[in-house]
Formats: structure tokens, sequence, C-alpha cells
């Protein structure tokens, strides 16, 4: 189990998606880290950290909301607490993207690596 009611663990988040209860999640990595990443939690969407409290405003304070950064330390306890304060039931996800893939977490390319992959892959049939 979480070591708090703030947190979630690589493997009860990967249960949640699995069973079809997959909260919202949320990659709040900041921007730097984020460029620099080639994956991400697949059905994640990235989000400035910095801004989550307004970000959420925009979500629906009834659903579940995950949210992950490199390491899960201060980027995403901030904005899930930024999201708790706002009425959001938000948690951040112990040990951050790095924990999940090292425990066997689904992810999959950013959403411009897999475009710059397609494109790829045309480009190459018009080789053909």
């Amino acid at each position: 189990m979480s070591n708090t009611s703030n947190s979630i663990t690589g493997d009860e988040l990967t249960a949640l998606i699995s069973t079809g209860q997959a909260p919202l999640i949320f990659d709040v990595r900041k921007a730097a880290a984020f460029a620099e990443a080639d994956c991400m939690i697949a059905s994640a969407r990235w989000r400035d950290h910095a801004s989550a409290a307004q970000w959420g405003q925009c979500l629906d304070p009834r659903t579940d909301v995950v949210v992950y950064c490199v390491h899960g330390h201060e980027v995403s306890q901030g904005a899930a607490a930024a999201l708790r304060t706002i009425g959001m039931k938000a948690r951040f996800l112990n040990g951050g993207i790095e924990e999940f893939m090292a425990g066997g977490g689904n992810t999959e390319p950013r959403l411009d690596v897999r475009q710059a992959t397609a494109d790829t892959a045309i480009d190459q049939r018009k080789d053909i």
C-alpha cells in the first residue's frame, strides 16, 4: 500500500489502469526534464507543475488524479498539494517515472516522439 493517502505506488497505479479504473494521469516533470525524456506513462498528459492550481480548475473535482515527476519528490508532491487545495482528489506517484519504469510500468513514447517516428516511417516508404 501507499505510504500516505497522498501517494500511490507504481504497482497500485498499474493495477488501477489494468482494471479500467485509471485516474487521470499528469506528467508534471519540469519542462526541461520532459523535453529530454523520450517516454511517459501511457495515457498521461504533460502539464506545468507550477500552474497545477490553474489547470486543475478545469477538471471535475470528483475525478481521481495522479501526478508524477522524475523521482516523486518536490515537483509532483507540490503539484498534488496544489490540486488538493482546490478540492481535487490528487496523489503523487511514489518514486516518480523512474521507479515506475524500473518496476515494469507501462510507458509509451511522448506524442511528439511518436509523431516523428510516424513521419520517418512515411518518409521511408516514399523512398521505396
